[in-house]
This record gives C-alpha cells, sequence and structure tokens, in this order.
C-alpha cells in the first residue's frame, strides 16, 4: 500500500486499485485547538483552583483536548482530561463539568457519595446535567456550540 499526498487530495494505491480521497478536515480541527488550547486551559485552571478552595484536593495533571463524546475525564491516576469545547458553553455548565471532573478524584464512579460531593458546589447539578444532555443531543461541533452559545448570551441579557 502506498500513500500520496497533496494539499486538497490523498491517493491510495492498494492491490493495484487507485483511490482518490478529499483530504479530511483533520487540519482545519488541529488548527482550532491549537488556537484555543490555551484559552481553555487558563479557563479550566482558574475554575478548578475556585472550586478546589472548596474541596482541597490534588491532581497530577491536567490535559486540555479534542474529544469527540466526553466534555472531561479523570484516571485512576489523578489525571484530568477536558474538551476544548467546553469554551463554547455556558458558564454554568463548564462549572458543571469541572466539579464533575474534581469530584472524580475523590470517587471514580458515579455513586452516591460521588453526587454528594458534586452537590457541595452545584446544588442544581441534575437541571445542569438535563441541559447538557440536550446539547450534547446537537452535537459537539464547534458551530452548533457557537449557537448554543449565542443562544444562551441573548436570553441572558
Amino acid at each position: 500500500m502506498s500513500l500520496r499526498q497533496n494539499k486538497k487530495y490523498f491517493t491510495i494505491k492498494w492491490w493495484g486499485t487507485k483511490i482518490v480521497r478529499k483530504q479530511s478536515r483533520v487540519r482545519t480541527v488541529s488548527k482550532h485547538l491549537k488556537m484555543h488550547k490555551e484559552e481553555a486551559r487558563a479557563l479550566v485552571l482558574a475554575r478548578l483552583n475556585h472550586y478546589n478552595q472548596h474541596y482541597a484536593l490534588s491532581w497530577n495533571r491536567v490535559a486540555i483536548r479534542n474529544q469527540r463524546r466526553r466534555w472531561g475525564s479523570c484516571t485512576s491516576l489523578k489525571n484530568l482530561n477536558f474538551n476544548y469545547k467546553l469554551l463554547y458553553l455556558p458558564p454554568h455548565l463548564q462549572d458543571y463539568i469541572i466539579v464533575h471532573e474534581l469530584c472524580h478524584l475523590v470517587e471514580l464512579n458515579h455513586g452516591q457519595h460521588f453526587w454528594d460531593l458534586v452537590a457541595e458546589q452545584i446544588p442544581d447539578y441534575q437541571v445542569r446535567v438535563a441541559e447538557l444532555r440536550t446539547i450534547d443531543a446537537l452535537g459537539h461541533s464547534v458551530p452548533v456550540l457557537q449557537r448554543v452559545q449565542q443562544q444562551y448570551q441573548e436570553y441572558t441579557t
């Protein structure tokens, strides 16, 4: 199998068959990620430090990624991962996601103790979960999230 690329198309030769396909949007996405990664990191770290005044927890590493289906995750090694598209969510949903992952440093499951920890800082977390599920149903694409952000700003002004 051989692969040849140019700016718009790539060609794959495999067992005598030549396939020409259009380049994916990977380059566009990675460029967008690079542009917003530090902004997302600053937001996440500021909110983590704010909420951690209450919880007094420690973590190993905070990573900002381009995740397709998740807003955040926490590993058993105490690494926190957040989707850079968090920037496009309303602030109250950003805070919920950050507190949610922060509480996973204590409980890696979604048992009652975990939800009690979340409720200490986000008492209306169930409403926020429902709102986030509605947004999730629309998809995690940047244009969709920008529309959500715009509608939220119009609603709150």
